[in-house]
C-alpha cells in the first residue's frame, strides 16, 4: 500500500484517481489546486504524487519546483498527469531539474488507468529514478492546434511578465501569493518557492501593513485615484504598491504591481530638504536684518552721546560698555546671516591644509584633554574661499565635537582631493567637478537619527538652557552652501560623530569690496549727504551723527523720494548713503536711476544684511562703497571721506 496524494483542479479526474487507487489497495488523499496540496504536505509526506500541469494560480510547474526544494520531499516520487505534456517536452521544459519521476498522458480513462497503474509499478522498482523523456500515453492522444496555440500565447505572455521592471505578485482574497515575477522576487529578496503561497502582508514592516490591509480592503476600487497606491518600505527599498482587482468566474484574485520608487523618494527628500533649509535660511536673514537696524538704532544714540562724554565722565564706561554688547549682537546676527548665506565672502584662494593646521593648534591649546589626530593630503587642491569664514566653520565643528567629549578623546581631522563621482553618501546630487574633502570625527557620545536630522537647524541645541545658541552648525551650514559646497554627517548613540564637507577646488578669484575701517579721528568737510532710509529711527538717528560730525543732511523715506530730492539737488549733493532694502523701490533701482541722472553720482550702500549677491551686483555697476548696520560714527565717516577723496 502507497500513501498517494493526487493534485489536479477537475472534479472528474481526481474523483477518478480515487476510485482507481483505492480500488488498488492504496491511501489517496486529493487536492484541488496547489495551495491545497501545499497545506497538506505540511503534515503528510506521500510516496507517490500525481500533479497536473494546468491549474490555476500556482501551476503544475511551480509546484515541482518547490517540492523539489524541500527535504523530507525528497524521496516522493512524482508522476506528472497532464493533456499537453507532449507540448511541454517539446519547449524543453527540464522535467528531470523540476525533480519530476514520470510523465502520463491524460486520455482515454481505461488506457490513462492503466498507465497509472504501470507507474506505479515501475515507482517500486526503482523509487529515485529520474525522468525517461518518453510520455506515457502519448500515442492515445492526439496534439491539438487550437492547444498548441494557447500554450504558445500563455508562454508569450509569461515571457512578458518576467521582462518587466515592476514587481508584478498575484494574491487570494486572504493575501496569499499565488503567482509573481522575477522583479518582485527580487524585490522581497526571497526566493520564489518561499514567497509562493506565503502571506503578502507579512512582506512589510508592522507600520506599512495597516496600509496595505486598507488598499486591500477596498480591493484599489472605493478609494479616490490617489489613494489607490501607497508607498511602503520593503527590504530598505521605497516600493510603490497599486492593487488591480481581478475577476474571474471561478475565482477572485488580485494583481499587485511593486514599483521600486527609492531613488525617486530621495530626489523628493532632497527636494523637500533644500526647499526647508532655505526657507528657514530666508526666515534667519530677515530676523538677522531687523535685528540689525534695531542695533543701529541704539549704536546711533551710543555714538552720539559719546561724542559729547568725557572718558572722565562717570557715564562713559558704561556707553562704551553699551557699544561693547552691540558689537557681540551683531557677531549673532552675523552667524545667522551666514546661516541664511547672505553673508559678504572675500574670496581668494586658500590652502585648506593650513587653516586646519593654524585653527587645530590653537584649538589643542584649550583643550589638552582632546588628542588631534592629522590625516592631510601632500598635494591637496586650494580652494576658493572666504578665510574667516572657513575658519568659523572650523572652529564650530571642533566645539562641536568637544562637546560631546566632554572627558576627553579622538579627534581626526582629514583633508583629501575628490570628485563628484567619490560623493555619493550624502542628501545631494554634486555639481561635476573636482573637490577638496575635508573630514572631522569625534569620539564622542554621538546622536540618534532624529538629531542627525535637526543638527543643521538654527536654534536646535542638545545643550542645557542658556548653554548654547543653537547657531554654529547652522551658520556653518550656511557658509557651506555659500560657498557652493556640500556637507553632511553620520552618527550613532555611542559611536561618534563624523562630518564631511566639500568645497570646490579653485578655479577663479572673486574681487573683495569690503574695507577694514581704522581707528581715526572723525573726519568731515561740510560736504552735503543725501540720506535714503525707509526706517524713520535709523534714519533721524544717522541724520543726527552725520550732522554732528559736520555734514549738511537732506533725507528721504522712500527709493521715489531719494530720486526726486536727487533730481532737485544734484548739483549741490556730494554723497548719497543708501539703504539696499527698500518697499516698493529698492537700492538697486534707485541706484540705477541716480546714474541716468548723474552717471558720476557717489554712492555708499547701507544694508543689515552683509554684503550678498544682491549688494555686488550693485557694487559691480560702479558702487563706490558699502557700509553694514549697525555701524559706529567714526566707521561712517572714515567710509564717506574715502569715497569723496577719491574725486
Amino acid at each position: 500500500m502507497k500513501k498517494i496524494l493526487v493534485v489536479d483542479d477537475h472534479p472528474l479526474t481526481l474523483k477518478f484517481m480515487t476510485n482507481l487507487l483505492e480500488k488498488n489497495g492504496h491511501q489517496v488523499l486529493t487536492a484541488g489546486n496547489s495551495l491545497s496540496a501545499l497545506n497538506i504536505l505540511k503534515n503528510y509526506v506521500p510516496d507517490v504524487m500525481f500533479i497536473d500541469l494546468i491549474m490555476p494560480n500556482i501551476n503544475g510547474e511551480k509546484l515541482c519546483s518547490i517540492i523539489a526544494k524541500m527535504p523530507k520531499l525528497k524521496d516522493t516520487y512524482i508522476i506528472v498527469l497532464s493533456a499537453i505534456a507532449s507540448e511541454e517536452i517539446e519547449r524543453k521544459l527540464d522535467f528531470a531539474e523540476l525533480g519530476i519521476n514520470a510523465c502520463i498522458a491524460k486520455g482515454p480513462l481505461d488506457k490513462m488507468g492503466e498507465n497509472v497503474l504501470a507507474a506505479l509499478d515501475q515507482s517500486d522498482l526503482n523509487a529515485t529514478s529520474g525522468f525517461t523523456g518518453k510520455v506515457i500515453g502519448a500515442e492515445y492522444i492526439r496534439p491539438r492546434q487550437v492547444t498548441k496555440e494557447l500554450l504558445s500565447n500563455k508562454r508569450h505572455y509569461e515571457a512578458i511578465l518576467e521582462s518587466m521592471d515592476e514587481g508584478i505578485l498575484e494574491i487570494t482574497a486572504d493575501a496569499t501569493i499565488i503567482r509573481t515575477n522575477k522583479a518582485a522576487v527580487s524585490m522581497a529578496d526571497i526566493s520564489e518557492e518561499n514567497l509562493l503561497a506565503s502571506n503578502f502582508i507579512e512582506l512589510f514592516n508592522e507600520t506599512d501593513r495597516e496600509k496595505v490591509r486598507k488598499l486591500m480592503k477596498s480591493n484599489g476600487t472605493s478609494l479616490h485615484s490617489d489613494e489607490r497606491k501607497s508607498t511602503v518600505s520593503l527590504n530598505s527599498k521605497k516600493v510603490e504598491l497599486r492593487l488591480v482587482p481581478l475577476k474571474e468566474e471561478k475565482t477572485k484574485t488580485t494583481l499587485v504591481v511593486l514599483n521600486d520608487v527609492t531613488k525617486q523618494k530621495l530626489i523628493e527628500e532632497q527636494i523637500r530638504h533644500t526647499k526647508k533649509m532655505e526657507a528657514i535660511g530666508t526666515l534667519s536673514g530677515g530676523i538677522a536684518h531687523e535685528f540689525n537696524n534695531l542695533l543701529m538704532g541704539i549704536q546711533g544714540n551710543t555714538s552720539l552721546m559719546l561724542l559729547n562724554t568725557k572718558s572722565d565722565d562717570t557715564h562713559y564706561n558704561r556707553l562704551k560698555n553699551i557699544e561693547n554688547l552691540i558689537q557681540s549682537g551683531s557677531k549673532l546676527t552675523s552667524q545667522l546671516l551666514g546661516y541664511a548665506r547672505k553673508g559678504r565672502y572675500q574670496i581668494s584662494p586658500i590652502d585648506l591644509n593650513t587653516l586646519v593646521k593654524d585653527t587645530s593648534y590653537i584649538f589643542a591649546k584649550t583643550k589638552k584633554e582632546i588628542v588631534i589626530n592629522q590625516e592631510l593630503s601632500t598635494d591637496l587642491h586650494l580652494i576658493e574661499a572666504d578665510r574667516g569664514q572657513i575658519e568659523q566653520v572650523l572652529l564650530n565643528l571642533y566645539i562641536n565635537a568637544a562637546d560631546a567629549m566632554p572627558t576627553g578623546g579622538k579627534l581626526t581631522i582629514t583633508t583629501a582631493n575628490v570628485t563628484h563621482e567619490n560623493m555619493g553618501d550624502g542628501p545631494y546630487t554634486p555639481r561635476p567637478g573636482n573637490y577638496v574633502m575635508l573630514v572631522i570625527t569625534d569620539t564622542g557620545i554621538g546622536m540618534d537619527k532624529k538629531t542627525c536630522e535637526r543638527v543643521f537647524d538654527p536654534f536646535f541645541t542638545t545643550k542645557e538652557p542658556g548653554s548654547g545658541t543653537g547657531l554654529g552648525l547652522a551658520s556653518t551650514y550656511g557658509i557651506i552652501k555659500g560657498h557652493r559646497g556640500y556637507i553632511n554627517v553620520e552618527s550613532g548613540k555611542g559611536k561618534g560623530t563624523t562630518f564631511k564637507i566639500y568645497l570646490p577646488a579653485s578655479k577663479t578669484v572673486v574681487r573683495d569690496y569690503e574695507t577694514v575701517a581704522r581707528e581715526e579721528q572723525l573726519l568731515a568737510k561740510h560736504e552735503t549727504i543725501l540720506l535714503v532710509d525707509d526706517e524713520e529711527l535709523i534714519r533721524e538717528v544717522s541724520r543726527e551723527m552725520l550732522e554732528a560730525v559736520g555734514y549738511n543732511v537732506l533725507s528721504a523715506g522712500s527709493g521715489k523720494e531719494a530720486v526726486n530730492v536727487y533730481k532737485k539737488h544734484q548739483d549741490t549733493i556730494d554723497l548719497v548713503v543708501l539703504d539696499l532694502i527698500m518697499p516698493e523701490m529698492g537700492g538697486g533701482q534707485v541706484y540705477d536711476r541716480l546714474k541716468e541722472i548723474n552717471p558720476g553720482v557717489k554712492v555708499l550702500l547701507s544694508s543689515g544684511y552683509s554684503i550678498n549677491e544682491e549688494a555686488m551686483s550693485i557694487m559691480k555697476r560702479g558702487c563706490d562703497g558699502f557700509i553694514q548696520k549697525p555701524f559706529r560714527i567714526i566707521n561712517l565717516s572714515q567710509k564717506i571721506q574715502k569715497i569723496l577723496d577719491k574725486g
